[in-house]
């Protein structure tokens, strides 16, 4: 009877050209051999109509996916007309009926059923519908997701019931395979191999890594380093290393106002000797004060403040060449200088090249800036004259450095048994470092271009710590 299709959900196959369509049964009229669906679906697609009626003549295969009555009609996929013949289902169980109906199709799922459209390859898979787990009927079994539960694996066989993973079953033995792998052999193997080969070999775990080399260094055998390349006659108390680790000894201070002096005789003035320190010092003075990242055209109008505190001697004349230097590279210096009625040819003829820098100069220490400056350079110590550590604007100028709380440099100091008023950060030596005091702060050297010769001369074995530089840091060896 037609009305026991009503409610049913069933499958219409109409070939290849129009397609499949699934829905549920709304009418059956065997007089026009007609049947519809309503709210179908067409190749998985819900359609745009509400209802949907077929032609037996259009109808190639019917199956029947759920069941609303216990008596079902089954189609004939051989003729265009609907056979008759009542059949006994038990209600609810929609299983009974496909072995009935479709007995071919007993050991196939879902999903392989509907691969078996006339004109689709067959290693082609069907997405499921997005009606066929939300119109399931209320006594039909949700099938579970894949999991694993007491040791055992699961599969979705509406999903991956092809056969196709059978195989897959087994896990792969990681373990196992990796105890197969002799890790040692194979990497002797390769080691031999490339020294076959005459490569280079990379090394096997057991072996260090080769040393790295900069792309400027010598790889070549040459003889042994000797690092200390510079003797004296006389030893100092102190002796320093640079940071290549070359020893550098100090002098005694009479032992290098001797090798100065035979420089001046051989040609190196006091003049040269001055212009050459306030250099050094001044490339000093700028790496101190920021280097690159201070002087450049945006920092302008932040140009740092260096105040110079000179004395009445050569001492004083290096600094104020230094000075020189700095005010020729946008530095604000602030020279300070006692009155003296008379003072040295090397004093008088700085302070007239100063003088046409632009720097401030000032004798009274009450001129000096009471705010912090950038950078103090000390040369109010004289070698000889250690009177000068008594009068008044010596005093005055050391308070002064002390209290402003800016870093000193103390240019060319003198040896530790004078003391010094003024405690520095760092200091600059030049030729060989005296041995200064602890106050001295971090000792830096300076070549002020005294040639070889001249040491040997004054009994001085000399070789060039100083290497591409002007300036080195010395360090206590």
């Amino acid at each position: 009877m037609a009305a026991d299709w009503l409610g049913s959900l069933v499958s219409i196959n109409c070939g290849p050209t129009l397609g499949v369509y699934q829905g549920e049964v709304s009418s059956v009229d065997q007089s026009s051999q007609t049947i519809s669906l309503r709210q179908p679906f067409h190749n998985g697609v819900k359609c745009p109509v509400p209802e949907v009626t077929f032609s037996a003549i259009d109808i190639k295969d019917l199956k029947i996916l759920d069941i609303s009555n216990g008596n079902v009609r089954i189609s004939s996929t051989e003729s265009t007309k609907v056979s008759s013949m009542p059949v006994a289902v038990p209600k609810g169980d929609p299983r009974s009926v496909e072995k009935v109906s479709s007995p071919q199709h007993c050991s196939k799922s879902y999903g392989d059923r509907h691969l078996d459209i006339p004109g689709q390859p067959k290693g082609f898979r069907r997405r499921h519908n997005s009606w066929s787990s939300s119109s399931r009927g209320a006594n039909q079994v949700t099938p579970k997701k894949n999991g694993v539960k007491n040791g055992q694996k699961h599969r979705d066989d509406e999903c991956f019931g092809d056969g196709v993973d059978d195989g897959l079953d087994t896990d792969f033995d990681f373990e196992g395979n990796l105890a197969l792998f002799d890790k040692a052999a194979v990497f002797s193997e390769i080691d031999i191999s490339e020294r076959r080969n005459g490569a280079r070999s990379r090394g096997t775990p057991q072996e260090q890594t080769p040393s790295r080399y900069r792309h400027d260094e010598n790889i070549l055998e040459a003889k042994p380093i000797v690092y200390r390349q510079i003797t004296v006659p006389q030893p100092g108390p102190k002796e320093y290393c640079t940071d290549s680790g070359l020893v550098v000894p100090s002098i005694s201070y009479e032992l290098h106002k001797r090798l100065l002096s035979v420089a001046e005789r051989h040609g190196l003035s006091l003049e040269r000797r001055l212009e050459m320190t306030g250099v050094c010092a001044s490339q000093m003075a700028l790496t101190l004060l920021g280097g690159p990242n201070r002087f450049t055209p945006k920092n302008l109008h932040q140009r740092p403040t260096v105040a110079l505190l000179c004395g009445p001697h050569v001492q004083g004349a290096q600094g104020i060449s230094c000075g020189r230097h700095l005010a020729n590279h946008e530095v604000e210096v602030i020279l300070f200088l006692p009155n003296f009625v008379k003072m040295l040819d090397a004093v008088t003829s700085e302070l007239t090249l100063f003088s046409k820098t632009g720097g401030k100069q000032m004798s009274n220490i009450k001129d000096l800036p009471d705010t912090p400056v950038d950078l103090i350079i000390n040369c109010l110590d004289c070698h000889e004259n250690t009177f000068l550590m008594d009068q008044p604007w010596y005093r005055a100028a050391a308070d002064w450095a002390n209290q402003n709380r800016a870093p000193v440099l103390s240019l060319d100091p003198p040896v530790s048994g004078q003391g010094q008023a003024v405690e520095a950060k760092w200091s600059l030596s030049l030729c060989l470092p005296l041995p200064l005091a602890e106050g001295a702060g971090r000792v830096y050297l300076c070549d002020i271009g005294v040639p070889r010769q001249v040491f040997q001369e004054v009994g001085i074995k000399y070789h060039s710590p100083f290497g591409c530089k002007f300036v080195i840091p010395l360090h206590s060896a």
